[in-house]
């Protein structure tokens, strides 16, 4: 089996006279990956395209090893969960998941069946067969969850999943996603917020302009340079700073945090921060190379200034 469930190879869509894939590639592997892009930055066509719902002009698209403009071979391996609402007036959670089972090719009893298990799965057990129309901002989600796992696909797409919901219904939904994960279905998660990929991807694409920007680890992404260090001190580092400063060292201070970051010349290592310190007679609380959030990874990769000072993680 590969580990790669989505490659895209220089994927063109244009409509009209708008680009919205401009030479698009990438690789995603099996696991839970973020996508992250401003609005008009690509996300929404590239979904689109991977799930067989847009042709590419150029390029290809290849899901579960799968020709993406093999549709519906493609949809019947792949859940998706769309930012809108589409259930059916007056329809039940029970009708609406089944419904979307039997779209996905399941037989009639099996599709119910499936949507019984699958609407206990997402803690909605109780209200199944109450109208989806009449439901919270929150159950709505968990149904249209539920619709997008009924047919148990080996890769779920989730489209601005926590959209409405208040910090706590984010959470809980957010740990039903780690649970799938957990479980063994890859996922995608498209969002425009970032907290959602920290807390549930182990990857991160950052799209933009029509093109994969930036695509890793979210480890790696937020990985400072190995110049980069993060220091915190006891008391006064005014006589620390000019001893940095001496050695050739770079500093911004973040005042509000409490601590400093300092670029080391090249070929500097830790030792040179201790001599400062020993010289000016400051104590140091800690010592670590200064990692960016990814907050800054995702700035700079579409071209925005950042929003606050300096980020800096252990």
């Amino acid at each position: 089996m590969t580990d790669v469930v989505v490659e895209a190879t220089d994927v063109v869509v244009q409509f009209g006279p708008t680009r919205a894939l401009d030479g698009f590639s990438c690789a995603l592997k099996r696991g839970t990956t973020g996508v992250l892009g401003p609005n008009g930055a690509g996300k929404s066509t590239f979904l689109k395209v991977l799930l067989g719902l847009v042709a590419p002009n150029a390029g290809s698209v290849v899901t579960l090893g799968v020709d993406s403009r093999s549709g519906p071979v493609v949809r019947k391996r792949v859940g998706f969960m769309p930012e809108r609402d589409c259930h059916i007036p007056g329809l039940s959670a029970l009708e609406t998941v089944a419904l979307c089972g039997e779209l996905a090719g399941l037989d009639t009893a099996l599709a119910f069946r499936r949507a019984h298990e699958t609407l206990t799965y997402v803690a909605l057990g109780e209200v199944r067969y109450r109208p989806v129309d009449g439901f919270s901002t929150g159950l709505r989600q968990r149904v249209k969850l539920a619709a997008a796992l009924v047919h148990d696909p080996d890769l779920l797409v989730l489209d601005e999943p926590t959209n409405g919901l208040d910090p706590a219904g984010r959470e809980e939904f957010l740990e039903l996603v780690r649970r799938v994960a957990r479980e063994g279905v890859s996922v995608l998660l498209s969002t425009h917020l970032l907290p959602d990929v920290e807390a549930t991807c182990s990857d991160a694409i950052v799209v933009g302009r029509g093109r994969a920007l930036r695509h890793g680890t979210v480890a790696d992404l937020k990985r400072g340079s190995d110049a980069m260090r993060r220091v915190e001190v006891d008391g006064d580092y005014g006589g620390f700073v000019a001893a940095l400063k001496a050695r050739g060292a770079t500093l911004s201070v973040d005042a509000l945090a409490g601590f400093l970051l300092v670029g080391l010349p090249q070929g500097a290592d830790n030792a040179l921060i201790l001599a400062a310190a020993s010289e000016s007679r400051t104590g140091i609380r800690r010592l670590s190379r200064a990692d960016r959030s990814l907050e800054e990874v995702f700035l700079e990769a579409v071209g925005l200034p950042a929003s606050g000072g300096p980020h800096a993680g252990s």
